[in-house]
């Protein structure tokens, strides 16, 4: 066998840590693009209620 079984583990450890950088940094970047959405619907949602409130007191007025 041409890797002795320390080196195997020690390789096995590497690939893991190397996997788990990965997917935390793939799960920041999908963190952040949610957030990104969720406050542009926010604003949405926002500017929408505005325009309600704007049309009830209108209403209320005429």
């Amino acid at each position: 066998m041409w890797l002795i079984t320390g080196d195997i583990i020690l390789l096995v450890v590497y690939v893991l840590i190397l996997l788990f950088v990965i997917s935390f940094a793939l799960f920041i970047r999908r963190l952040s693009i949610n957030s990104a959405t969720r406050n542009r619907q926010t604003s949405q949602i926002d500017a929408k209620l505005d325009r309600i409130i704007e049309l009830l007191e209108k209403d209320n007025n005429a």
